[in-house]
């Protein structure tokens, strides 16, 4: 049996390599208050500000840096709000669907919160660009920093990012404000209302490997695997650089076991150039159900001496196969999918499920006889 799932874990920590980049989760240390749907002095002067307000400006909002949020609720992420709220009785499909949490268009005060984050930026790093990642946000939401209006992302269910490099205060805080609007829904079941998953900072140099920039395929042969490797480079320096790419594989203990010839790059400023490498790696170690086994590509980028990035990405080897008739094959096994009725929310939690509650319920798969198949992100 196959459980299809996909988890993305956050650790508490600046996840840093030999190059400037860094990873810092910014899960701690959150302000917090409800909103109102259709009461704009009860959401902090939100629809006023929305359209007269001036870039940056707003103080009697809670979009300002400077607004005053000392009195409300401290929480930390992944957090859910409709979880805490009392059960209520309407007789109402979408109340019901839903848990019977008062979320939605019936209930305009409940259904829209505010989150904001107070933190700083080393100033010795103010040459350095920085994205703000959200991985995960129940629903409609608004984002800014420093008052500067960063994007509206629909879905609940898609992360956003943005870079907020040309927004940020080296010298003083910076305040990233999100306004969630819960009051429409996306499914039949329960969605929960908030920041749910991981909010992230990345920084890296000018010149680097975009998000999402690496995409890592292969092809099998009978006693050998060729790997293929997209690699994105960006340049957002105001002048143009030359760099070299150079990638290789790891296994899962850190050897060495494929290597790919640096490829030299000349690009202008504030372009994007993709190249395609590809290496062979002998006798694969397939990844499968009962060996769920990965290896790592491993891209630098290098000006000179000097790694301007490094990025690693983990893939696993394996066949797949799709017939009419049969089914499913994995590495040349036939598989049977089968799946069970298990959405992203928990008892007693919502849909902001703390990082062990993740591995307790694959735990629990495994024991029912299912098979996790996906991705468990720890990094």
């Amino acid at each position: 049996m196959v459980f299809i799932t996909i988890y993305f874990i956050c650790s508490e920590k600046v996840y840093a390599q030999s190059s400037d980049r860094s990873k810092i989760c910014l899960d701690k240390g959150w302000k917090f208050h409800l909103g109102h749907a259709e009461d704009p002095a009860k959401d902090f002067n939100y629809t006023v500000a929305r359209i007269f307000a001036k870039t940056g400006e707003g103080a009697n909002t809670a979009i300002h840096p400077r607004f005053d949020d000392s009195n409300w609720r401290n929480v930390d992420l992944p957090h859910d709000w409709a979880v805490e709220l009392p059960f209520v009785y309407v007789d109402n499909f979408d109340v019901m669907a839903h848990g019977y949490k008062p979320v939605g268009g019936l209930f305009p005060e409940t259904s829209i919160g505010w989150y904001r984050k107070h933190f700083f930026v080393d100033q010795n790093s103010a040459s350095k660009r920085y994205v703000v990642q959200l991985d995960g946000i129940f629903r409609d939401s608004e984002i800014w920093i420093n008052g500067f209006y960063l994007g509206n992302n629909k879905s609940g269910y898609i992360g956003v990012a943005y870079d907020i490099t040309d927004y940020l205060n080296f010298d003083r805080e910076n305040v990233l404000a999100v306004r969630v609007d819960a009051t429409q829904y996306e499914g039949w079941f329960y969605e929960g209302a908030g920041i749910y998953r991981h909010v992230w900072l990345i920084q890296y140099n000018s010149l680097h490997v975009p998000l999402n920039g690496i995409f890592v395929y292969t092809k099998i042969s009978e006693n050998h695997t060729l790997i293929n490797i997209e690699t994105t480079v960006e340049n957002q320096y105001l002048q143009p650089q030359t760099c070299a790419v150079h990638t290789y594989i790891i296994d899962r203990e850190g050897n060495r076991v494929g290597n790919i010839t640096e490829v030299p790059l000349s690009m202008d400023m504030i372009e994007k150039q993709t190249i395609n490498q590809s290496v062979a790696i002998q006798n694969p170690r397939l990844w499968s159900l009962d060996d769920p086994y990965m290896y790592r590509a491993v891209t630098v980028i290098k000006s000179g001496d000097r790694v301007m990035d490094l990025v690693q990405t983990r893939f696993g080897i394996r066949t797949i196969r799709i017939d009419s008739q049969s089914g499913l094959f994995l590495n040349g096994k036939n598989i049977k999918i089968k799946g069970v009725n298990c959405h992203q929310d928990h008892a007693g939690v919502g849909s902001a499920l703390p990082d062990y509650l993740q591995y307790y319920r694959i735990r629990l798969l495994k024991e029912m006889g299912h098979e996790p198949v996906g991705k468990t992100d720890t990094s």
